[in-house]
């Protein structure tokens, strides 16, 4: 709870006991739900507080021009009208009011009289009791104001205000004697209209979910003790005003009552704005969530996912450093760059080259979003460095909750960059392509789900890792050489594999049968140093040729189980690929690859006769059949939607999921650009 912000300045302890203003929310919380058993009594308190209002906005009004001089007009007040059908509780509120009139002053007597009250009403739902509570005080209250403007005009208006004792307070000694303590009832009796009010729009909202709306659960668990609060003060109010008309020296301190209303009305009126500004969010969500199953245009589509209700900006053309209208993408297939400001050089130069492949076509237009929760001047100045690094169009410090929430929720953005493809109709035709980018290039253009479906159905080919960064490796690839592409953490494992690898090579059987295999390190440089950069790079190819092949599929097919294996090696001592030209052949362990080679002579003469492809698989596979590895997948849980369940890549079984952290500083091509 709350509530030691709501505690007024404290009091001394009354009879050994904590004062009643003193007392946190919780210790009144404990009281008066004992009084409350269960809100089943029925009654239109929707109406009651209509007409409550009604009166005490006139009366109010009445004291302001009586008390301070105001020249403020009753006619210019516009009444709301009760249900047709509504029928006020008149026994009910007599009965209140008589329970709260002619107390004498001091809050140990309003509390326990509030505590009566509650009793009696502890059917009633707690809006209801302090609506309640409200009325029956403004039988009295707008009565004897009502009577004060009447008493000099009309006779029986005189008669009935010398028995309410109207002409006590009316006279002008006695009026100017009492006036602050008059202004003060009047507008202690405002505020707590407005507290009772904010009471009944909460209760209005609760239609919402509180999990659609957090500030809701805040604001109506706060309701009984708010309720009581309000209740309290309207018996300080009433007492007061029985001091008062009886000219009597005895009065009742409303201070700490005033202080009390006024924060309890400022924390309700703050979590109202609060509950107001969760709920535009919730409903713009929803409209932002229709648009996209039904889009019609992607101008529309991007407005409502980028920017705030009637906020449009303009773009950054990062070609030219200048402001361009949005509607340059009106009628383009657009790739949506969305990613935080923590993006790597890597993820930006991936985009580079198709950016140079479509700008030709006009289109094709490719726009990042920074996605980012709140906005620094840091971040502003981190924000320039990279956009001056990138040519396509850029968002401007893109910032709607709506937006970010809906990125991430529906397109499964966890602060890794993704990309997601929009036709010129607004309908996502890829909700990551940067996977396929990353592997394939152009090659995937134009970047749709059935263009990857079409392209990885051709298998993982090497050249799509390495590019043009390696002439040689190139050279082998086109000659349809084998290939063994073998890695690890362990150095040592690594120097006994080049060396055994290189002696399976050189053999006079391998060479008498005119098969060339090559041996290529991965993260290894042209002149044998560590290449953090090349090993990232590899380890993202691969996994972004896993995503793209699990993307639709169920089952894995053997590629797929090939590299999954593969991924699941990446952290071992060590591990290889051997393929032909750019074809993936195997996968392997690093403890049975070396296995292999060990027991080369096992098997070399069938390399001569079946090719070392068949062999050298078929020998592998019946040494896992024999020792089959536990398999390990590390998913990041940045890689966006993830499969609801994997096969081992050795066996049938599905594997089991488990979370794990891990943080890989090795990992060059991940570096964020600083």
């Amino acid at each position: 709870m709350a509530s030691k912000l709501l505690i007024a300045a404290a009091k001394p302890a009354i009879n050994g006991e904590l004062s009643v203003l003193s007392m946190s929310d919780e210790q009144i919380m404990n009281q008066i739900y004992a009084t409350h058993v269960h809100a089943d009594e029925k009654f239109d308190a929707d109406s009651l507080f209509v007409v409550v209002e009604n009166v005490l906005k006139r009366a109010t009004l009445i004291v302001d021009n009586v008390v301070m001089g105001t020249q403020d007009h009753l006619e210019n007040l516009e009444d709301k009208a009760p249900k047709a059908s509504f029928s006020p509780p008149l026994c009910t509120l007599k009965q209140l009011s008589s329970e709260m009139a002619c107390k004498a002053p001091g809050e140990e007597i309003a509390h326990k009289t509030t505590m009566s009250i509650l009793n009696k009403l502890s059917t009633y739902s707690w809006d209801a009791k302090a609506v309640l509570t409200l009325a029956a005080f403004a039988l009295d209250y707008g009565d004897f104001w009502l009577l004060a403007q009447l008493h000099s005009s009309d006779q029986l208006a005189k008669s009935m205000g010398i028995l309410r004792r109207v002409p006590t307070i009316l006279k002008r000694p006695v009026l100017q004697k009492y006036g602050k303590e008059i202004v003060e009832v009047n507008n202690l009796i405002k505020a707590t209209l407005e507290v009772i009010e904010s009471i009944f729009e909460l209760e209005k909202l609760s239609i919402y979910d509180t999990k659609d709306v957090p500030a809701l659960s805040t604001a109506m668990d706060r309701i009984p003790v708010d309720a009581y609060w309000a209740i309290i003060t309207i018996v300080a109010c009433m007492t007061q005003m029985c001091c008062l008309t009886s000219d009597e020296n005895k009065r009742q301190e409303l201070s700490p009552f005033a202080q009390k209303i006024n924060i309890t009305l400022n924390f309700l009126k703050m979590q109202i704005k609060l509950c107001h500004q969760q709920i535009d969010e919730l409903e713009a969500y929803r409209k932002l969530k229709k648009l996209l199953r039904t889009p019609t245009e992607i101008m529309e589509v991007f407005k409502a996912l980028v920017f705030a209700k009637d906020n449009v900006q303009q773009l950054i053309d990062g070609s030219t450093n200048k402001l361009v209208s949005i509607d340059v993408l009106k009628k383009k297939n657009v790739v949506l760059f969305l990613s935080g400001l923590d993006v790597s050089i890597d993820e930006i130069s991936i985009l580079k080259p198709i950016y140079d492949g479509i700008r030709k076509n006009e289109q094709y237009k490719i726009v990042w979003i920074p996605i980012v929760e709140e906005w620094t001047d840091d971040l502003r100045k981190k924000f320039e460095i990279l956009r001056n690094k990138m040519p396509w169009y850029i968002v401007q410090y893109f910032s709607p909750v709506v937006g970010i929430k809906f990125i991430k929720e529906e397109w499964n953005f966890k602060n890794k960059a993704i990309a997601v493809v929009m036709n010129p109709q607004g309908k996502v035709e890829h909700p990551n392509a940067l996977h396929m980018i990353r592997v394939w290039g152009m090659k995937a253009f134009p970047f749709t789900t059935i263009a990857e479906e079409t392209i990885s159905s051709k298998g993982f080919l090497m050249e799509s890792i390495w590019s043009d960064s390696n002439p040689n490796l190139n050279a082998w690839i086109q000659e349809e050489k084998y290939i063994f592409f073998y890695g690890g953490k362990d150095n040592e494992w690594i120097q006994q594999f080049t060396k055994k690898a290189t002696a399976l090579a050189n053999d006079p059987v391998i060479k008498g049968a005119r098969i060339s295999i090559e041996l290529f390190c991965v993260g290894k440089g042209s002149k044998g140093e560590d290449d953090i950069g090349i090993l990232g790079h590899f380890w993202n190819c691969i996994e972004s040729f896993f995503f793209s092949r699990t993307h639709k599929k169920t089952d894995s097919d053997p590629l797929t189980q090939e590299i999954q294996k593969l991924l699941s090696y990446k952290n071992e001592s060590g591990w290889i690929v051997l393929s032909k030209g750019s074809r993936v052949v195997a996968t392997g362990h690093g403890t049975t690859i070396m296995k292999v080679l060990d027991e080369f002579e096992k098997w070399k003469g069938y390399a001569r006769e079946i090719g070392v492809e068949i062999c050298f698989k078929e020998y592998h596979d019946k040494l896992i059949e024999m020792d089959r590895p536990c398999c390990r997948f590390d998913v990041p849980i940045t890689a966006g939607k993830i499969p609801d369940h994997m096969k081992c890549p050795h066996c049938p079984r599905v594997m089991e999921t488990f979370i794990s952290f891990k943080c890989c500083h090795l990992d060059g091509a991940l570096n964020a650009l600083h």
